[in-house]
């Protein structure tokens, strides 16, 4: 294992060098990927050099290659971070991220769900000191619940953003247009993007649950996954599956043709069955090709001074 660590170390750091990026590569050997991953967030960094934000991959394949242990992982990763207090972004569409001669001229759409310190706001700002996305614009997004706060809550969030010095569009969407946007296909009839990935999803998750309940019965137990007890109101499921196909028939209304789409990152419901969270994530994404979902860790990192 001691071998294998440095040599993986040593393909980390080619990989960094190549990549023209400064960081330390750092390799941690553990019997799984959870306990590898609190290892590091536990260890990582001295005093106030310590890291205070996770960067990591959306796992777009689980589904396609079957990686049933893809959710249990992915939502202990989450949950470790929120109780280290370390901020989260998640990169979904890595593959498809344009390299430096690879310019955009699009916009960079922030939807600002949630508090987040200003790390969507910094994020967005570290973007465009790219070569990459610095011909971008910045779109920012806001919900208001009535059209009556909407404009009270735009005038709030430019003088927030001017008072920064930071310079963006703000668009603010009502709830009641927060609906799934119906668009005609070409034979007349009504079609959503995310309407077909709703329905499998929600399909899905009845199949999933059913099954767990057939094993529960059969073995005279709660319901349990990965060994823990689970709690299902399939109410709250179906509210939080329809929020994601909501906020994502949202994005691929304003935001289709974005460069990057920043979101804010929902924190897995507690006791909530890690298969269901990444249904709601699927659908959070879905269509969309460069996404960085984002939890901040409620600090400001962007202030009047910086």
């Amino acid at each position: 294992l001691a071998e294998d660590a440095k040599t993986a170390c040593r393909q980390l750091d080619t990989y960094i060098e190549y990549k023209r990026c400064e960081g330390v590569a750092e390799i941690i050997v553990a019997p799984s990927m959870s306990e590898g991953f609190r290892s590091i967030v536990q260890t990582m960094g001295l005093g106030n050099l310590k890291p205070n934000i996770i960067v990591m991959r959306y796992p777009e394949i689980w589904r396609r290659e079957n990686l049933i242990q893809i959710p249990s992982t992915f939502v202990s990763i989450i949950n470790d971070c929120i109780i280290a207090n370390k901020a989260v972004v998640i990169v979904k569409g890595l593959d498809e991220w344009p390299n430096e001669y690879q310019r955009q001229y699009g916009t960079i759409d922030l939807y600002w769900i949630v508090r987040d310190g200003g790390l969507m706001l910094l994020l967005s700002q570290l973007l465009l000191t790219k070569e990459t996305f610095e011909s971008c614009k910045i779109q920012v997004f806001c919900i208001a619940e009535e059209d009556t706060d909407a404009e009270e809550l735009k005038a709030d969030v430019k003088k927030f953003l001017y008072d920064l010095r930071m310079h963006a569009e703000v668009i603010v969407v009502t709830m009641k247009s927060w609906e799934p946007h119906m668009e005609s296909s070409s034979s007349g009839a009504p079609q959503d993007d995310s309407q077909e990935a709703y329905t499998s999803a929600q399909r899905r998750i009845s199949t999933y649950l059913s099954e767990m309940k057939e094993t529960a019965q059969r073995e005279g137990h709660p319901l349990m996954e990965d060994g823990k007890q689970v709690v299902v109101n399939e109410q709250k499921i179906e509210k939080f599956l329809y929020t994601m196909f909501k906020l994502n028939s949202t994005i691929l209304r304003y935001s289709r043709m974005a460069a990057v789409v920043l979101v804010s990152l929902p924190p897995p419901p507690l006791n909530h069955p890690a298969y269901f969270y990444m249904e709601y994530m699927d659908l959070l994404v879905e269509n969309v090709p460069r996404m960085l979902i984002v939890r901040g860790y409620r600090r400001d990192v962007v202030t009047f001074f910086t």
